[in-house]
């Protein structure tokens, strides 16, 4: 068919109307005013799997963590945390954090049990099975703890060394482990503040009244310091209290945190005010000790200066314990005679 210039122009300029009054129609369809339910449902459902993907992925991120061992790689948001170390246990809990395995001994301390209600116990034995069954992300074990290589195919292991770093380092430690590294810093700075206003008290009571920490066992005595639970970190650390001089020397500057000595020696290692409590790592019967000439000649039992600490928690020394042990820790120095 032939067209001459003046209907070529008609159909070129039809057609280019055509197209946008078409573009124009989709426009108008896909603004999402006051048009069909489909339409107005259209940002949501593009909104859902751009957030969704992202929020899983960063929880299935692994990263770096240095522990007692060396670099392991770990979740960077662990869900599902098996902790067998019990005495570390209440780091997680400070951070708000519930494994969902523990140790026996951790849930019988009546500081943690209430936080801990929903998880299992592993009984006082860790074995590859009872973990397996709990379908860990991450499992937490003191350095050295037999079969880790078994626990290794499980999930991935981070390994704590009892004892290396002081309370305030292993909580920072712990914030990076379960990326709550701001909950971490927030806990050590209220803690601060508290010791701040406690201190000056504490030490305007005791004067230069000296302090032990003693344990009756079926051998004779421990003597505990500064790092071993049972409020050392805080009567000498963070109050600055004094030991006598052979508790210094043989279970503070020797940096084990505690020393073994025979109810002979008790009179040498007690100070003016005693921390003590049974042990609970034996049957033995403590009045072996506290019923001993030795023991009531002492001046600080003749005082009534002798606060019985509680073996079931306070042998602990995480964030929530040593929370529990100021507050008693303080009552008591407060009422020395």
């Amino acid at each position: 068919m032939r067209y001459n210039r003046k209907s070529l122009v008609l159909l070129v300029f039809s057609l280019v109307m055509a197209l946008l009054l078409a573009a124009c129609g989709q426009s108008n369809n896909s603004g999402g005013g006051s048009g069909s339910a489909a339409n107005a449902a259209a940002p949501a459902a593009s909104a859902t799997p751009a957030a969704t993907p992202a929020a899983a992925s960063d929880d299935a991120k692994m990263v770096t963590f240095q522990d007692g061992a060396g670099e392991v790689q770990v979740p960077k948001n662990p869900q599902r945390i098996v902790d067998t170390t019990a005495f570390y246990t209440g780091y997680l809990l400070a951070l708000g954090v519930k494994p969902v395995g523990v140790m026996e001994g951790t849930k019988s301390s009546p500081y943690l049990a209430d936080m801990l209600t929903d998880a299992e116990t592993l009984g006082n034995d860790v074995t590859p099975e009872n973990i397996l069954a709990l379908d860990p992300d991450l499992i937490i074990v003191y350095t050295g703890t037999e079969g880790i290589d078994k626990l290794k195919e499980i999930a991935p292991v981070v390994q704590i060394t009892y004892g290396a770093k002081n309370y305030k380092d292993q909580m920072l430690d712990y914030g990076k482990l379960v990326n709550k590294n701001e909950e971490a810093k927030a806990w050590i700075e209220q803690w601060e503040a508290r010791i701040a206003e406690l201190k000056p008290q504490v030490q305007a009571a005791v004067g230069n009244k000296t302090v032990s920490i003693l344990n009756p066992y079926a051998k004779g005595l421990y003597v505990f310091g500064h790092n071993y639970g049972r409020g050392g970190e805080i009567l000498y650390g963070e109050f600055g209290l004094k030991a006598p001089a052979e508790a210094q020397k043989e279970a503070i500057d020797s940096g084990t945190g505690w020393a073994s000595i025979s109810l002979e020696k008790l009179p040498d290692f007690a100070g003016d005010i005693i921390f003590t409590c049974p042990w609970s790592g034996d049957t033995s019967d403590p009045k072996i000790v506290y019923d001993n000439p030795l023991w009531k000649g002492l001046p600080a039992v003749k005082a009534g200066n002798v606060f019985q600490l509680n073996p079931a928690a306070d042998t602990l020394n995480d964030p929530i314990s040593l929370e529990k042990q100021l507050d008693f820790i303080t009552t008591s120095l407060l009422s020395v005679k």
